[in-house]
């Protein structure tokens, strides 16, 4: 969504950091072309005339501009203002000690309600909580029939109330809650414009009637700077408590969502990345903002490694620091990238990931997955607990299988080699730190190592990307066993 945004923001900190020491004058042209870049990229003039503002007086003092490293201060600022600016830290859903809990999407027709509805749905069941679907849109054709069917989708039960007005639906909705002991209830309304007084006012009194805890505005991160002026009408009529981003991963250029939390005061609560009903998440300031920048979101790589391993998982991991990496483990990492979101989804959230990502037009062959598994469907069973038998002839065999090349099979054996030397290294670090030694703190010839367990970076090819640069074995160590304990203590 902000790639444009954040190639235009990357060639301006770049221009700063040739110069060395700086003079207003380059400050002064650096807050011009950010400017100019956000404008672009469609944030609201106020909002980027505060900004930059701030930031240029931020920019100013000679703490910055005598400093040894005066474009990495310019940076640092850049990024806590935008932070601020998109909320400085995260806003929780907050719950009520009522049973049901009850929160009531709005927004305008087209901005992605229903799907948004479904997906919280789905995150709060995830969370050990019983939601249930109030399906209140009854202007838009089949609009029960699409929340009943994604609903079904997703194991969470949804209420219609043919026939009946939207009010009582809702109310219904809430008994029927009641009577089955969920305790959260997704109120689903129909989409308005915010110049349709009688719709307005049917949300109005939709939340007079059942008293939501939480008033939640589905945005469409492409409306553009027209944002501003529909979540201040919908603030004025039904004062919402916060904000769902819809289609942020589009190809527009988004900035009006990041004007949405300096014009309104209200939060932004989750961002939705894909048409998945995994898709929503909550949104971090600090996090996005890094992204924007190009600086990654390695926490955020953690914590969807994590979400996507499981015992079985952390079991493997063991066996392959004893016993080696096989074919079968490397199908198993392939799958697990697919579940977190793919290759280019984790290249995103690598620092200067997505820049890399833009210069090669955004695309990135999603494919080879697919074709990976094909080649390894194709060996023997015995080939795939030991790849090292595999000679010329096998690899023909199992290239005509698959339907690939015999230089498609030599790449994934060269991978599959890569990372079994990687699991050596880690196993003899780790009969090193068992032992008691200190030889455990470098490789081989002083290399540092990198940590492995992001599943199926390098089984998707990307090879030396799988380290986070967190400075070395003992380290990377600590951080896989502290995400391994930490699973185990969620099991």
């Amino acid at each position: 969504m902000f790639d444009s945004l954040s190639d235009r923001l990357n060639d301006t900190f770049d221009r700063l950091r040739g110069k060395g020491k700086l003079t207003e004058a380059d400050i002064t042209s650096a807050m011009r072309d950010i400017r100019m870049a956000l404008l672009e990229a469609d944030v609201n003039f106020k909002v980027v005339k505060e900004f930059v503002a701030k930031t240029k007086e931020r920019c100013m003092t000679a703490e910055v501009m005598e400093s040894l490293s005066p474009a990495q201060n310019v940076v640092k600022i850049v990024l806590d203002e935008l932070t601020e600016m998109l909320g400085s830290t995260e806003s929780k859903l907050v719950f009520s000690n009522r049973i049901p809990n009850v929160i009531m999407l709005v927004g305008l027709q087209g901005s992605g309600k229903t799907t948004a509805a479904v997906k919280l749905a789905y995150l709060l069941k995830k969370q050990g909580r019983s939601p249930l679907l109030a399906a209140c849109d009854v202007y838009r054709p089949a609009a029960a029939d699409q929340l009943a069917t994604l609903g079904g989708e997703i194991g969470v039960p949804v209420f219609r109330g043919d026939g009946a007005h939207p009010v009582d639906i809702a109310k219904g909705a809430i008994q029927e809650a009641v009577d089955h002991l969920r305790d959260v209830v997704i109120v689903d309304t129909a989409g308005r414009l915010q110049i349709d007084e009688q719709m307005m006012q049917e949300a109005v009194d939709i939340k007079k009637a059942v008293k939501p805890d939480q008033v939640l505005m589905v945005v469409d991160a492409m409306t553009g700077q027209d944002i501003v002026n529909v979540v201040s009408t919908f603030a004025e009529r039904t004062d919402f408590d916060g904000v769902i981003i819809s289609k942020l991963d589009g190809d527009a250029r988004g900035g009006g969502a990041l004007s949405v939390r300096q014009v309104t005061g209200k939060p932004i609560k989750f961002v939705s990345m894909g048409e998945k009903p995994d898709s929503l998440e909550p949104f971090y300031p600090d996090r996005m903002a890094k992204r924007i920048l190009g600086m990654g979101d390695v926490v955020g790589i953690i914590e969807k490694a994590q979400e996507a391993a499981d015992a079985e998982q952390l079991e493997a991991a063991e066996r392959m620091l004893r016993e080696g990496f096989t074919m079968n483990d490397m199908l198993d990492q392939m799958k697990a990238v697919k579940k977190m979101g793919g290759m280019k989804g984790i290249l995103g959230m690598l620092p200067g990931g997505q820049r890399a990502l833009n210069r090669m037009g955004g695309n990135l062959d999603e494919g080879i997955f697919d074709k990976n598994e094909a080649i390894i469907m194709s060996m023997t069973k015995e080939e795939r607990l030991r790849p090292s038998i595999i000679n010329g002839q096998r690899r023909a065999r199992i290239a005509k299988g698959a339907g690939v090349t015999p230089t498609e099979v030599n790449s994934l054996m060269k991978q599959w080699g890569e990372m079994n030397k990687m699991m050596g290294r880690m196993r003899t670090m780790a009969n090193q730190a068992q032992a008691g030694g200190k030889k455990g703190k470098k490789g081989k010839k002083g290399k540092k190592m990198r940590m492995p367990n992001i599943p199926g970076l390098d089984a998707m090819g990307l090879g030396g990307m799988g380290g986070l640069g967190t400075g070395g074995p003992k380290s990377d160590m600590d951080l896989l066993r502290q995400m391994e304990a930490q699973m185990r203590n969620k099991k």
